[in-house]
Protein backbone atom coordinates (compact mmCIF):
# COMPACT_ATOMS: atom_id res chain seq x y z
CA UNK A 1 0.00 0.00 0.00
CA UNK A 2 1.46 3.36 -1.01
CA UNK A 3 1.75 6.26 1.44
CA UNK A 4 -1.14 8.31 0.04
CA UNK A 5 -3.52 5.34 0.04
CA UNK A 6 -2.55 4.50 3.61
CA UNK A 7 -3.35 8.07 4.66
CA UNK A 8 -6.79 7.89 3.05
CA UNK A 9 -7.64 4.56 4.70
CA UNK A 10 -6.46 5.82 8.09
CA UNK A 11 -8.53 8.99 7.72
CA UNK A 12 -11.62 6.94 6.77
CA UNK A 13 -11.05 4.54 9.65
CA UNK A 14 -10.96 7.42 12.10
CA UNK A 15 -13.92 9.16 10.51
CA UNK A 16 -16.17 6.08 10.59
CA UNK A 17 -15.48 5.51 14.29
CA UNK A 18 -15.73 9.19 15.14
CA UNK A 19 -19.01 9.70 13.31
CA UNK A 20 -20.98 7.30 15.51
CA UNK A 21 -23.38 9.68 17.35
CA UNK A 22 -23.39 7.99 20.75
CA UNK A 23 -24.96 10.97 22.53
CA UNK A 24 -27.97 10.89 20.21
CA UNK A 25 -28.25 7.09 20.23
CA UNK A 26 -28.04 6.75 24.01
CA UNK A 27 -30.53 9.51 24.80
CA UNK A 28 -33.02 8.02 22.35
CA UNK A 29 -32.52 4.54 23.79
CA UNK A 30 -33.12 5.99 27.27
CA UNK A 31 -36.40 7.52 26.09
CA UNK A 32 -35.19 11.11 26.42
CA UNK A 33 -35.86 12.13 22.83
CA UNK A 34 -33.50 14.06 20.58
CA UNK A 35 -30.59 15.62 22.50
CA UNK A 36 -30.13 18.06 19.61
CA UNK A 37 -33.31 19.82 20.68
CA UNK A 38 -32.03 20.86 24.12
CA UNK A 39 -29.24 23.08 25.39
CA UNK A 40 -26.53 23.75 22.84
CA UNK A 41 -27.98 21.23 20.38
CA UNK A 42 -24.72 19.27 20.35
CA UNK A 43 -24.48 15.48 20.66
CA UNK A 44 -21.59 15.50 23.12
CA UNK A 45 -21.54 14.51 26.79
CA UNK A 46 -21.83 18.07 28.13
CA UNK A 47 -25.13 18.60 26.36
CA UNK A 48 -26.35 15.11 27.28
CA UNK A 49 -25.71 16.08 30.91
CA UNK A 50 -28.27 18.87 30.47
CA UNK A 51 -30.96 16.18 30.22
CA UNK A 52 -30.34 15.55 33.92
CA UNK A 53 -29.38 11.91 33.37
CA UNK A 54 -25.82 11.61 34.70
CA UNK A 55 -25.52 7.92 33.82
CA UNK A 56 -26.30 8.51 30.15
CA UNK A 57 -23.95 11.51 30.11
CA UNK A 58 -21.16 9.40 31.63
CA UNK A 59 -21.77 6.64 29.09
CA UNK A 60 -21.68 9.20 26.27
CA UNK A 61 -18.39 10.56 27.59
CA UNK A 62 -16.83 7.09 27.78
CA UNK A 63 -17.98 6.08 24.30
CA UNK A 64 -16.98 9.39 22.72
CA UNK A 65 -13.54 8.91 24.25
CA UNK A 66 -13.41 5.32 23.00
CA UNK A 67 -14.26 6.30 19.43
CA UNK A 68 -11.16 8.49 19.44
CA UNK A 69 -8.95 5.91 21.12
CA UNK A 70 -9.80 2.79 19.10
CA UNK A 71 -9.13 4.03 15.55
CA UNK A 72 -5.77 5.46 16.62
CA UNK A 73 -4.77 2.14 18.20
CA UNK A 74 -5.95 0.24 15.12
CA UNK A 75 -4.08 2.62 12.85
CA UNK A 76 -0.89 1.89 14.78
CA UNK A 77 -1.36 -1.75 13.80
CA UNK A 78 -2.67 -1.35 10.25
CA UNK A 79 -1.37 2.02 9.07
CA UNK A 80 1.65 2.86 11.26
CA UNK A 81 2.81 5.69 8.99
CA UNK A 82 -0.60 7.37 8.99
CA UNK A 83 -1.65 7.37 12.64
CA UNK A 84 -2.11 11.14 12.66
CA UNK A 85 -4.66 10.88 9.85
CA UNK A 86 -6.72 8.40 11.88
CA UNK A 87 -6.60 10.82 14.82
CA UNK A 88 -7.78 13.70 12.67
CA UNK A 89 -10.48 11.54 11.06
CA UNK A 90 -11.93 10.57 14.44
CA UNK A 91 -12.34 14.18 15.54
CA UNK A 92 -13.72 15.22 12.14
CA UNK A 93 -16.20 12.35 12.30
CA UNK A 94 -17.47 13.45 15.70
CA UNK A 95 -17.73 17.11 14.73
CA UNK A 96 -19.13 16.54 11.23
CA UNK A 97 -20.90 13.13 11.13
CA UNK A 98 -22.30 12.27 7.72
CA UNK A 99 -25.28 10.54 9.38
CA UNK A 100 -26.41 13.83 11.00
CA UNK A 101 -25.88 16.11 8.00
CA UNK A 102 -22.42 17.00 9.30
CA UNK A 103 -23.75 18.57 12.53
CA UNK A 104 -22.15 16.89 15.52
CA UNK A 105 -20.29 17.75 18.69
CA UNK A 106 -17.24 19.86 19.45
CA UNK A 107 -14.65 17.11 19.71
CA UNK A 108 -13.38 17.47 23.28
CA UNK A 109 -14.03 13.94 24.55
CA UNK A 110 -13.09 12.32 21.24
CA UNK A 111 -9.81 14.23 21.25
CA UNK A 112 -9.16 12.95 24.76
CA UNK A 113 -9.35 9.42 23.39
CA UNK A 114 -7.16 10.39 20.43
CA UNK A 115 -4.57 11.86 22.80
CA UNK A 116 -4.38 8.70 24.91
CA UNK A 117 -4.17 6.62 21.74
CA UNK A 118 -1.28 8.62 20.35
CA UNK A 119 0.70 8.38 23.60
CA UNK A 120 -0.39 7.90 27.20
CA UNK A 121 1.77 10.84 28.24
CA UNK A 122 -0.16 13.15 25.90
CA UNK A 123 -3.42 11.76 27.19
CA UNK A 124 -2.31 12.26 30.77
CA UNK A 125 -1.45 15.91 30.10
CA UNK A 126 -4.83 16.33 28.41
CA UNK A 127 -6.70 14.78 31.31
CA UNK A 128 -4.84 16.65 34.04
CA UNK A 129 -5.34 20.04 32.41
CA UNK A 130 -9.00 19.30 31.78
CA UNK A 131 -9.58 18.26 35.40
CA UNK A 132 -7.67 21.17 36.93
CA UNK A 133 -9.29 23.85 34.78
CA UNK A 134 -12.73 22.32 35.31
CA UNK A 135 -12.22 22.12 39.07
CA UNK A 136 -11.07 25.74 39.27
CA UNK A 137 -13.49 27.35 36.80
CA UNK A 138 -16.41 24.88 36.68
CA UNK A 139 -16.71 25.85 33.00
CA UNK A 140 -16.79 22.83 30.69
CA UNK A 141 -15.91 24.71 27.50
CA UNK A 142 -12.88 26.40 29.06
CA UNK A 143 -11.61 23.07 30.38
CA UNK A 144 -12.04 21.42 26.99
CA UNK A 145 -10.28 24.15 25.04
CA UNK A 146 -7.43 24.25 27.57
CA UNK A 147 -7.01 20.49 27.31
CA UNK A 148 -6.79 20.36 23.51
CA UNK A 149 -4.12 23.07 23.55
CA UNK A 150 -2.28 21.22 26.34
CA UNK A 151 -2.19 18.04 24.24
CA UNK A 152 -0.40 19.80 21.38
CA UNK A 153 2.05 21.48 23.75
CA UNK A 154 2.71 18.20 25.58
CA UNK A 155 3.41 16.39 22.30
CA UNK A 156 6.03 19.01 21.47
CA UNK A 157 7.81 19.03 24.81
CA UNK A 158 7.57 15.28 25.48
CA UNK A 159 9.21 14.34 22.20
CA UNK A 160 6.24 13.23 20.09
CA UNK A 161 7.08 15.48 17.16
CA UNK A 162 5.18 13.32 14.66
CA UNK A 163 1.90 14.20 16.37
CA UNK A 164 2.35 17.92 16.98
CA UNK A 165 0.93 19.14 13.65
CA UNK A 166 -2.22 17.01 13.79
CA UNK A 167 -2.85 18.01 17.42
CA UNK A 168 -2.43 21.68 16.54
CA UNK A 169 -4.92 21.28 13.67
CA UNK A 170 -7.37 19.50 15.98
CA UNK A 171 -6.93 22.17 18.67
CA UNK A 172 -7.62 24.91 16.12
CA UNK A 173 -10.77 23.09 14.97
CA UNK A 174 -12.05 22.54 18.51
CA UNK A 175 -11.44 26.18 19.44
CA UNK A 176 -13.18 27.33 16.26
CA UNK A 177 -16.21 25.20 17.13
CA UNK A 178 -16.24 26.85 20.57
CA UNK A 179 -16.37 30.39 19.15
CA UNK A 180 -19.83 31.02 20.65
CA UNK A 181 -18.53 29.80 24.01
CA UNK A 182 -15.54 32.13 23.71
CA UNK A 183 -17.87 35.06 23.07
CA UNK A 184 -19.82 34.19 26.22
CA UNK A 185 -16.60 33.74 28.21
CA UNK A 186 -15.49 37.24 27.23
CA UNK A 187 -18.83 38.56 28.50
CA UNK A 188 -18.69 36.40 31.67
CA UNK A 189 -21.91 34.75 30.52
CA UNK A 190 -20.69 31.18 29.99
CA UNK A 191 -22.65 28.79 32.26
CA UNK A 192 -20.85 26.92 35.00
CA UNK A 193 -21.40 23.29 35.91
CA UNK A 194 -23.79 23.19 38.84
CA UNK A 195 -25.00 26.72 38.12
CA UNK A 196 -28.39 27.82 36.90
Amino acid sequence: MDFATENVWALLLGYLFGSIPFGLLLTRMAGMGDVRKIGSGNIGATNVLRTGNKAVAAATLALDLAKGLLPVLLAKLWFPDAVGWAALGAVLGHCFPIWLRFRGGKGVATNAGVSFGLAWQIGLAYGLVWLVVLAVSRISSLAGMSAVVAAAIAAHFLGFADYVVVLVVIAALVIFLHRANIARLLKSEEPRIGGK
